[in-house]
């Protein structure tokens, strides 16, 4: 007849929790830390290589016509994202375009993913995080949740250069309402819009930031600018 030593199996028990809850700790005190001269030159190649991407994918478009493209400062996208490292959490980009800023959030610590209609730019920012060894996640589609219909102040529908196409959310295996930070770059006219998505789809706990045409990034929460 086997003998269960129970006092020992609780002991192991209790050193397990224990050993999780000081990963925990330690995952959130580098996260809340200043980004370290490792990172901080990490994020700075990173950088590079996305404007050198940006520039490559704007003469390829302008051969080929109009595309709705432009890269965000990095810079501000990084000062806007630090208080919001020591969450942690899941972070979605709204037209991740070669893929910086949702590679950056994972970087900082974050779970990210990003949603980019076109195919080109997905299998480019796929790249790029392979060779960050980043786990960010892409999928292509339209980061409009099915079913979503936007209407302006006016009754207009438009949505600017917000294109149509399936909606990336069953890919990513989330909803909208899951990610505790969002973060889109509008072309001028389509911040309402954006605001009103996070506002109905959204947790009214999370934090939309919107970088602006005018170069500021301003944080949203439950639709009222923070």
């Amino acid at each position: 007849m086997r003998r269960t030593n129970y006092g020992f199996e609780k002991r192991q028990k209790d050193l397990q929790k224990q050993k999780k809850r000081e990963a925990k700790l330690e995952k959130k005190r580098l996260r809340e830390a200043p980004p370290s001269p490792e990172l901080e030159e990490l994020l700075q190649l990173l950088f590079a290589e996305g404007r050198t991407l940006g520039a490559e994918f704007r003469g390829n478009a302008e051969e080929e016509g109009f595309h709705a493209f432009a890269p965000a400062n990095y810079d501000q996208v990084l000062a806007a994202l630090l208080p919001h490292r020591a969450t942690g959490g899941l972070f979605l980009e709204w037209g991740s375009g070669p893929g910086v800023i949702t590679i950056m959030a994972d970087l900082l610590g974050f779970d990210a993913y990003g949603i980019e209609i076109d195919g080109g730019l997905v299998e480019a920012s796929r790249a790029l995080a392979e060779r960050f060894n980043s786990s960010a996640e892409f999928v292509e589609g339209s980061f409009l949740p099915e079913g979503y219909q936007w209407e302006s102040a006016d009754g207009s529908q438009r949505m600017g250069t917000i294109g149509t196409a399936p909606s990336g959310y069953p890919e990513l295996g989330h909803n909208l309402f899951d990610f505790g930070t969002v973060f889109g770059y509008p072309w001028g006219g389509e911040e309402a819009m954006m605001i009103d998505l996070m506002s109905t789809r959204g947790s009214p706990e999370a934090t939309l930031l919107l970088h602006t045409v005018a170069g500021t990034i301003d944080a949203y929460q439950g639709g009222q600018l923070r």
